[in-house]
């Protein structure tokens, strides 16, 4: 199914009636535009009258210096390269709605996470997660699922994906040959994980170009 982002916040916010704080999960694979559609959805409640953020999955990537250490620095943005239990912990914490809650943000110009990068008011209603993970039906990411209240999985061609991943990595001046590296030997296996292994969503998004 193909949905807009008013449509969608239409959609959540019926979904969320008499909830004074409502958890939604936004997953998909690299590429899917998850962080714009995050954004947009977040922008169309507020325009509903809604206080809305997002918590973004990235800002619990592991330091380089740990995935160095793990031998994971090339396959960094693979599920085994993330805190998943300080994304619990704070997912946590967000659902209390009881005081203010700062999350980290992923700087991907640097590369690096950035702690108590954005914050999450106790007033805030709609909080937005977005990334990669978090509906994959494998542990620990398995966990997190009762922590949203509603779920969305954006699903996009493999053809799609590779287009927007290489534009992705050129605008950051990457090599062909990095780029290639990036986006076969990385992006797009993950990508292949997320589609074929994620929970069923709520609300299913089928994109196209």
């Amino acid at each position: 199914m193909s949905i807009g982002p008013e449509q969608l916040a239409a959609r959540i916010r019926a979904a969320a009636e008499g909830r004074s704080r409502f958890i939604v999960a936004v997953a998909g694979p690299p590429g899917s535009g998850k962080s714009t559609i995050a954004d947009q959805l977040a922008e169309a409640l507020q325009a509903l009258g809604e206080r809305a953020t997002v918590l973004p999955m990235d800002g619990f990537h592991m330091d380089n210096g740990l995935l160095q250490e793990a031998g994971l620095l090339a396959r960094k943005g693979a599920p085994e390269t993330f805190d998943v239990r300080g994304l619990s912990d704070m997912l946590r914490a967000v659902r209390a709605a009881d005081e203010e809650v700062l999350v980290p943000v992923f700087d991907r110009s640097r590369e690096i996470a950035i702690a108590s990068a954005r914050r999450i008011n106790p007033h805030d209603r709609f909080i937005i997660a977005e990334g990669n993970y978090l509906l994959l039906g494998q542990a620990p990411w398995s966990r997190l699922k009762p922590l949203f209240d509603l779920t969305v999985l954006l699903r996009t061609p493999l053809a799609e994906l590779e287009r927007r991943l290489v534009a992705r990595w050129q605008g950051f001046g990457y090599s062909p040959d990095q780029i290639a590296e990036k986006v076969h030997g990385n992006d797009l296996v993950n990508a292949r994980l997320v589609l074929d292994h994620s929970i069923e969503p709520d609300i299913a998004v089928d994109q196209d170009a």
